[in-house]
């Protein structure tokens, strides 16, 4: 095995999906809630996670539809509100140098601009695949291949770690080994010990 790709959200974080951070930041800064925060993005979202638009192509119809003028400078600070997964980065830390570790999300441009320069993730990951800058989600190969080809790599020369089961079944199809992290429990004992055995190394 010579590559480790992290799925973002849900194992690199804590929460199990980036809206769900960036909603309910932007519910709470504004009184309006998370579900009315929620409802009024969820209409934008796949435009937003494969790149076909940018948060500032919705804000001013956001703002219309909530009826509130929300200062630009919230969405920054909701991307910044983002609860990161400290166990689950320090065992990136621990396989760094051993293997090649790259993050492959469906996930906006700019939070990932934004994440990746607040908390350094460029040198520990590289590459770092982000669906809204590749346009393809996990949902489908192409993305995961893209990835593959940065490193030049086989599929079976990798392994993906996801918290999706679906996203798991994509990479496998494509011939990668995967490792299911279950976000909910968030056991990174588990996670430890299974990429243990699947990378024949120690990370105690």
């Amino acid at each position: 095995m010579d590559a480790v790709f992290f799925d973002f959200d849900g194992v690199l974080t804590t929460d199990k999906y980036g809206s769900d951070t960036t909603n309910r930041y932007l519910g709470e800064a504004t009184g309006l809630g998370f579900d009315r925060i929620d409802q009024a993005l969820e209409r934008y979202n796949d435009d937003l996670l494969l790149g076909r638009l940018g948060h500032p192509d919705v804000w001013s119809a956001l703002c219309c539809e909530l009826g509130l003028e929300m200062d630009y400078n919230l969405l920054d600070a909701a991307f910044r509100s983002t609860p990161m997964n400290e166990g689950v980065l320090a065992l990136a830390r621990r396989l760094q140098g051993r293997f090649r570790l790259g993050i492959i999300t469906d996930n906006k441009s700019d939070r990932m601009d934004c994440l990746r320069a607040m908390h350094e993730l460029d040198a520990l990951f590289d590459p770092i695949v982000v669906s809204a800058a590749v346009g393809a989600n996990k949902s489908g190969g192409e993305i995961f291949q893209h990835a593959l080809a940065l490193c030049g790599l086989r599929p079976e020369r990798s392994l993906f770690i996801d918290n999706s089961r679906r996203n798991l079944e994509v990479a496998a199809g494509l011939g990668m080994a995967t490792l299911f992290h279950d976000d909910v429990r968030n056991d990174v004992l588990a996670l430890r010990q299974a990429l243990e055995r699947i990378l024949g190394i120690s990370l105690a």
